[in-house]
């Protein structure tokens, strides 16, 4: 054989070898999405933490060209929701749909099986929202100081409903009763769907709801609102005064709503991730959609949304130790 069959040979070997190892490899990574994608939602149907899901999966489905498909997995405040989304594989085809529930669990729970700073990765932030201070209209109350009156005159005899146990729909009851020095029996349930139509039909007699999710019964007069749970009045209810206002002037809550990954999810998947979430943010027919339902939007960075995720940890861990409150 010459030197140059040789060399052609060698050449052909060579060749040979690469195309067998890039076969063994497999193709060429798809680009993300290209399957659908699951939105995991840690309570029932109906509540702000389903309706924010379902609005922003539909806007992600049509910017990326992929299903996201919500589902409801309800159960221990959202922690079951959250377990499942911390197991999954870390290729941003789970998500989890957090809220300040989570943030309140880390403290409230003493057993969870997650870290919600270390073992998440942050996608961003979607909404904001009020509470809002909500009764059956059959209970004979109009303002914050007449509910305060007729719970001490009526010891043990009021009922407050949650979307679940640690949401800010139960620590907003639980920091009432402290700076209100009354005594009212938490009520929890699986979703604020649930929990609002035990208040309409009389079951229970108050709730401090996410807006979103009341606003609707106050709308159609099966609920009396008497205050938003901010310091400030809230711009889709401008008449309706705060709890500052109504002589707590150091209560504020306020509940919000994000996306977040398992840990280990490549940064060019969160990156891609938030950058549409923020698209959808942007787009006035989203924003007009959440103004309707008292909520704003609130675009971040991953970053950011991380950072406030772990603040608010460290806020509401304060206020479970102050009030006493548990859950197994």
């Amino acid at each position: 054989m010459t030197f140059l069959s040789r060399k052609i040979s060698t050449c052909w070997k060579l060749l040979l070898a690469g195309a067998l190892a890039w076969g063994c490899a497999g193709p060429a990574q798809a680009a993300y999405p290209d399957k659908p994608v699951r939105l995991v939602v840690g309570f029932s149907p109906g509540g702000t933490t389903d309706i924010a899901a379902r609005v922003i999966a539909a806007e992600l489905g049509n910017i990326l060209k992929q299903s996201f498909v919500v589902e409801n997995k309800p159960g221990a405040g959202s922690n079951l929701a959250a377990e499942h989304v911390v197991r999954s594989n870390p290729d941003g085809y789970t998500l989890f749909v957090i809220a300040v529930t989570s943030a309140i669990n880390q403290t409230l729970y003493k057993n969870l099986n997650f870290d919600i700073v270390k073992d998440f990765a942050p996608v961003g932030l979607l909404i904001r929202s009020p509470n809002v201070l909500v009764v059956n209209p059959s209970l004979p109350v109009h303002n914050v100081k007449e509910l305060v009156d007729y719970a001490k005159k009526n010891p043990g005899k009021l009922a407050f409903a949650s979307a679940g146990t640690g949401g800010s729909t139960h620590m907003a009851g639980e920091l009432f009763k402290l700076q209100a020095g009354i005594d009212m029996l938490h009520v929890p349930y699986r979703g604020s769907a649930p929990a609002m139509t035990d208040l309409i039909g009389g079951q229970v007699q108050l709730s401090f709801d996410n807006m979103p999710s009341a606003w609707q019964h106050v709308q159609t007069g099966k609920l009396r609102a008497l205050a938003v749970t901010t310091k400030e009045r809230s711009a889709s209810a401008p008449d309706l005064p705060s709890m500052a206002e109504s002589g707590f002037p150091e209560f504020d809550v306020s509940a919000w709503f994000g996306l977040v990954a398992p840990a280990g999810t490549p940064k060019d998947v969160i990156e891609k991730l938030n950058a549409a979430v923020n698209q959808a943010l942007a787009m006035p027919s989203v924003r007009e959609r959440f103004d309707a339902m008292g909520a704003v939007a609130a675009p971040t960075t991953p970053e950011q949304f991380g950072q406030y995720i772990k603040s608010e940890v460290e806020i509401w861990g304060e206020v479970v130790k102050a009030s006493g409150a548990t859950a197994n």
